[in-house]
């Protein structure tokens, strides 16, 4: 039952994220301010996120995982009962930070605990697994916020949440036992924590593998913040064709995270994660030329889309566990670092795409591939995978 818990885990981050989404008119309306001010409240949970990674994972290397868990989710669903009695924007956006950075233990100490525990072949499966639960909890949030909006005003989606976070608490005390004792730990502290976070970063292949997650997590996150517009007006499909669209290539991500836990058992995770990076980049850079050479429709590039997702869905688990590998025992902090720079770069690279206007596919294609470009410079460069790193841990 241990799995399944960490799974749960590693879903509040995405359905905190996108959930309440569809009740942002409403929020408008009800706290009397702009859709950028409601915008911001997300804005705000990113930043609480990414923060709270990089603080949790070297504490929990020091302090263990199980308290930091238990207060961790407690404390995420106090925050989310807080947005829910937001009065103003303002204290939304503050509740909101805060709701992030508890939402970020589940996430970053998840991962630690699965490094913790398992060795070998195991790991790469399991991170399959979390990765199955992070590509579909952003798919079902908002079609989960829009049912809750049926029948309730926007409150409830947070009042929701908080339940999601009483129920993981009570999760960890049940089934999540401590992983890491006090004589694996990192002696001298948090400083020594710390001290081991900035060790990673003068790791030259531990880097270029997290450059690399974080820029591959921004050609995503510039994906789900484009591709809205590119279907539905510049290919003129209706929001439930849209919805249609997205579904099926959240349902290629995570065909491919299931296949990677098949096949690392016989395969090494770098060679299955250059093919991967190789797929997603030859997807996006067929887009760029298609659409620069003869305009591009609809069915390009949701065909060249299924191909660079798809290859996501191989390429983050492969990194996870090579780099949790490369790490050896400062899990916490490779999971923050790794954790962390995936959602930072991604929060960053999302509203570029609107920048450069709505009327082509071309600019959300061009960013992706920017990207994606140096995401395979930066393994080819710092990481260089052919030498096979963090296979064989532990």
């Amino acid at each position: 039952m241990l799995l399944p818990s960490l799974a749960s885990l590693t879903a509040a981050a995405p359905l905190a994220i996108d959930m309440y989404v569809p009740a942002f008119p409403d929020m408008v309306r009800t706290l009397e301010t702009t859709s950028s001010g409601v915008q911001l409240s997300m804005t705000a949970f990113l930043a609480g996120l990414v923060l709270g990674q990089l603080l949790l994972g070297p504490i929990s290397d020091t302090l263990g995982r199980r308290g930091l868990l238990l207060g961790g989710t407690a404390l995420f669903g106090f925050f989310s009962l807080l947005c829910a009695l937001a009065p103003t924007v303002q204290f939304l956006a503050t509740a909101r930070f805060l709701q992030g950075a508890a939402g970020a233990c589940g996430a970053v100490l998840a991962r630690a605990v699965i490094v913790d525990w398992y060795r070998g072949p195991s790991v790469a499966r399991y991170f399959s697994t979390l990765a199955i639960i992070t590509g579909v909890a952003p798919v079902i949030a908002p079609l989960l916020g829009g049912l809750i909006l049926l029948g309730a005003p926007w409150q409830a989606v947070f009042l929701v949440l908080a339940l999601v976070g009483l129920a993981q608490c009570a999760t960890v005390w049940w089934r999540v036992p401590e992983s890491l004792p006090p004589d694996r730990r990192n002696p001298g502290g948090l400083r020594v924590a710390f001290h081991a976070m900035g060790g990673l970063l003068r790791n030259r292949f531990f880097v270029g593998y997290a450059i690399a997650l974080s820029c591959a997590a921004a050609a995503l996150f510039v994906y789900v913040s484009g591709s809205s517009f590119v279907f539905q007006i510049v290919y003129g499909m209706s929001p439930l064709g849209y919805g249609v669209v997205f579904a099926v290539n959240a349902l290629c991500m995570t065909a491919a995270a299931a296949l990677f836990g098949a096949l690392s058992r016989r395969v090494r995770l770098n060679t299955l994660l250059m093919t991967a990076l190789a797929v997603s980049f030859t997807g996006t850079l067929a887009h760029v030329v298609i659409n620069l050479t003869t305009g591009g429709n609809m069915a390009v590039t949701w065909t060249c889309l299924i191909l660079t997702i798809a290859g996501m869905g191989t390429a983050f688990p492969a990194i996870m566990t090579i780099g949790q590998g490369v790490a050896g025992h400062s899990a916490g902090s490779a999971s923050a670092l790794l954790g962390g720079g995936q959602f930072l770069l991604g929060a960053i690279a999302a509203p570029i795409v609107g920048v450069f206007g709505e009327s082509s596919a071309t600019p959300m294609a061009v960013i992706m591939l920017v990207a994606l470009t140096c995401a395979v410079l930066a393994l080819a460069v710092l990481a260089r995978p052919w030498r096979g790193h963090g296979e064989h841990s532990g």
